[in-house]
């Protein structure tokens, strides 16, 4: 009979791509994974991974096992799904992918949360990109993701995954201290041009509403400095190297040399709960989604009302 867990090792390899994504995805090392596949191999008497390069790929035969472990998966969940709800307390392991600045400025709290009320409750987060997490909800591989969109760049809903609303996270205009906005009431999209910016790379949901939002106001942005964190980015405003938007969720106080100023419209992107519609009735998803709503609420009451101030770290408790 074959092993569970060894094709579920398979399952992540063949969506993640890598024996490393796969060993990320798990909570396993690579060490591990590739110890589970060479116990299928053995298993089923059958090649499952192929060198390629500096990596490996899966054989065809690996591929049509891995949408059978897929298939698998997805029977268990429900099975584990319909006990757990019997039982009506959330229990067993609940795996969770979050975007950076949620990983960091919201679900410290939420998971601490869990964990004191909710003892017989495993969650595991792992950091990953929101529209990565998304396909991992509805791949089987997480059981919840915490993503978020932008106006521009709404949230893809793939079939067979539910969504609800944790909140708004509103964005600031960050400027050098003594820039020329830091004494105005109010800045306007209309002018941002002439403006120097610090963003996050091409590709990024950011990096788009940057350049697309300037594009339609008339300007084409003078990208000067490009970084994936924040926190980096806050602090090449800081030491006067450009102008950026930042989400206010994770980001946390400014340090010196950077001011937050109102821009209008603000922007604004939403964070969305996903799972899959098979594990809805799951106490442990339930409650995990309400948790996260309710930190998020306190959090909202909690924000300063100036955003030149600081910028809220995004949690009641706590990018």
């Amino acid at each position: 009979m074959l092993d569970l867990s060894r094709l579920r090792a398979l399952h992540a390899v063949s969506v993640h791509g890598s024996v490393a994504g796969a060993a990320a995805a798990l909570g396993y090392t690579p060490s591990a994974v590739s110890q589970q596949i060479a116990k299928l191999e053995r298993e089923t008497r059958t090649t499952l991974l192929e060198r390629r390069g500096r990596g490996v790929a899966l054989t065809e035969e690996a591929w049509h096992l891995a949408r059978t472990a897929r298939e698998l998966l997805a029977i268990v969940e429900r099975a584990e799904t319909t006990l757990e709800e019997r039982r009506g307390q959330p229990s067993g392991l609940l795996t969770v992918a979050a975007f950076a600045s949620a990983a960091r400025g919201l679900l410290p709290g939420v998971l601490a949360d869990l964990a004191r009320r909710h003892p017989a409750l495993d969650v595991r987060l792992t950091e990953v990109d929101p529209h990565l997490s998304v396909d991992l909800v509805a791949r089987g591989v997480s059981d919840l993701a915490v993503a978020h969109d932008w106006d521009i760049a709404p949230l893809p809903a793939p079939e067979g995954v539910e969504q609800a609303v944790i909140g708004d996270d509103p964005c600031d205009l960050v400027v050098p201290e003594g820039h020329p906005f830091t004494a105005r009431a109010v800045i306007r999209r209309s002018d941002l041009g002439g403006q120097r910016w610090v963003c996050q790379p091409p590709g990024r949901v950011c990096h788009d509403w940057l350049v697309r939002t300037l594009r339609t106001a008339g300007f084409e942005p003078a990208i000067a400095h490009v970084a994936e964190e924040n926190h980096t980015i806050v602090a090449l405003v800081a030491a006067g190297l450009g102008v950026a938007v930042v989400p206010r969720l994770g980001t946390g106080a400014l340090p010196p040399g950077a001011v937050a100023v109102p821009l209008e419209p603000a922007p604004v992107r939403r964070l969305y709960a996903l799972w899959r519609t098979g594990a809805a009735r799951r106490p442990a998803i339930t409650e995990a989604v309400r948790t996260l709503q309710e930190h998020w609420a306190a959090a909202e009451s909690a924000r300063p009302g100036d955003p030149r101030r600081v910028l809220d770290g995004g949690s009641a408790t706590a990018q």
